[in-house]
């Protein structure tokens, strides 16, 4: 039965004040595992045993570019600590969109280190690695072309699919296989086209029908995140978790 976690970059200013309090209330609502963004300076000890604790997963860890090329040991030590098999390059900055081919050869190196270790590497993605090509490919699907599957898997972000005018349908369907994680997302288009993420439910993303594909599709894990919450945080995740929780009971075959 596929899992239902959190991406913590959703809960970032709460993880900071209170780290471990944030946690406990994460569990509290129903989430079974958490993607890390950052440990703010907490000991893998002290991560593994809040885990522990509450019977949270360690599901992932959105690690940035510079610490996977140059502290990848030191990042595969802390994961492994944890419990957490799955590495994820979450974010390229837009200066370095013009190297891709350099990108695309560390990408390489990393997934193989990973792969010593028994570690993961995947890849999340947002808009512009579907609105900018590489040759006749999206720099997406570029990137799962010329890096073998067992060097890194996919981390589909629908949400931002969607936003760059593709289907997360087929995308879903196209790396069947080879995605463990999927970003269940939900969104609205604001009047000067810029994208405003929102509850679960609360915007214009086909999110039941997402959430079907994946499932079928074999993920591990689906992962509620909203990148930037109007309310409070904690309350649009709970939001998000009565959305999920009606959809498991309309028979979605989501463990919660």
């Amino acid at each position: 039965m596929v899992q239902l976690g959190l991406q913590l970059y959703t809960v970032r200013d709460a993880m900071e004040q209170d780290f471990e309090g944030t946690l406990r209330k994460v569990a509290g609502l129903g989430y079974q595992g958490v993607e890390f963004a950052g440990y703010y300076g907490h000991p893998a000890e002290q991560v593994k045993s809040i885990l522990a604790e509450t019977g949270l997963a360690a599901l992932g860890a959105h690690t940035p570019y510079a610490r996977l090329r140059d502290a990848l040991d030191e990042e595969i030590a802390y994961n492994k600590e944890i419990g957490n098999r799955y590495l994820i390059f979450p974010f390229l900055e837009e200066a370095d969109r013009t190297r891709w081919a350099e990108v695309i050869e560390d990408l390489k190196r990393i997934g193989k280190r990973c792969a010593e270790e028994d570690m993961v590497l995947c890849y999340h993605n947002h808009e512009f690695e579907l609105t900018q090509k590489l040759g006749d490919e999206t720099v997406l699907d570029a990137i799962y072309s010329q890096i073998p599957p067992e060097l890194i898997q996919v981390e589909l972000d629908s949400c931002w699919v969607s936003y760059a005018g593709f289907s997360p349908l087929e995308y879903i369907s196209k790396y069947k296989g080879r995605m463990p994680l999927l970003h269940l997302k939900d969104m609205i288009t604001k009047p000067d086209g810029s994208a405003e993420t929102v509850e679960l439910g609360k915007g214009e993303i086909p999110i039941a029908d997402i959430a079907d594909a994946a499932i079928d599709a074999g993920v591990s894990w689906i992962v509620v995140e909203q990148d930037y919450c109007a309310n409070e945080p904690l309350e649009s995740i709970a939001t998000s978790m009565k959305w999920v929780r009606d959809y498991a009971q309309k028979g979605g075959k989501l463990n919660v």
